[in-house]
């Protein structure tokens, strides 16, 4: 709640739309061990409420076509996590419920192969398509972002998104965990908003050391007007 409150106040003074995101499953975790979530009957019931409290737009995952529906009833957008960028099930799944998808884009997918994936969603009806950048796979344990893919990316869909936490992790790094780098989140989301993005994806948590998931890179809560003040600048800058 707190998040969702903070994160909306924050983009009502920059004056630009927030849509808040939480998973009810982390399914994709390093470790057997690691922490999943609350499971879909939990999560979607508080992300109801969070809903009910706020009054934000909210984004979760779904991981199959089992449980778009059922997102989809409580959600405004579905998301459809990177790993699963081309299951051809899953995403003709969201796009049938008419919800708008964001698809996050692979870490093994290059920018110009992400238009198959879109075409399936629209295809299945849905209202909007966005894609998101989370940065390509470098060896064995980096994530890289090729600034050049921007432009292949918003040609593909409604909107291009760029993911700055998970684009400054460094995926398996802590052995049974992601590490990363927090502190580049900034220069990282500078140069997406100067290469045309347009919108910011970040996790973000009044506690990054005390976060379940990604605590690396997540980015701290009193921190987050400065970063979006200053993402916001150069879009508009670079807007004529």
């Amino acid at each position: 709640m707190r998040v969702a409150r903070e994160g909306a106040a924050v983009a009502d003074r920059h004056g630009c739309e927030f849509v808040f995101k939480a998973s009810f499953d982390k399914a994709n975790r390093t470790a057997g061990e690691g922490f999943r979530g609350p499971g879909i009957d939990v999560g979607l019931r508080i992300l109801g409420e969070v809903r009910a409290e706020t009054g934000v737009r909210l984004l979760t995952d779904v991981h199959d076509a089992t449980q778009v529906e059922r997102a989809a009833s409580v959600c405004d957008v579905l998301q459809i996590p990177a790993f699963l960028c081309r299951q051809t099930d899953l995403l003709r799944a969201a796009g049938a419920t008419g919800r708008t998808v964001n698809l996050k884009k692979g870490p093994f997918l290059a920018p110009w192969a992400v238009a198959p994936a879109v075409e399936k969603i629209r295809d299945a009806g849905a209202t909007a398509v966005w894609v998101t950048e989370r940065g390509t796979s470098f060896g064995h344990g980096d994530l890289v972002v090729d600034f050049r893919g921007a432009g292949e990316l918003q040609a593909a869909a409604d909107r291009a998104l760029f993911d700055a936490g998970h684009s400054a992790q460094r995926p398996s790094a802590e052995g049974r965990a992601s590490g990363g780098d927090r502190e580049a989140i900034p220069v990282l989301a500078g140069a997406a908003a100067g290469a045309g993005f347009d919108a910011l994806y970040l996790e973000t948590h009044p506690e990054p050391s005390r976060a379940r998931s990604d605590r690396a890179v997540q980015w701290p809560l009193d921190r987050l007007d400065a970063l979006v003040g200053s993402f916001v600048v150069i879009v508009r800058a670079r807007t004529p």
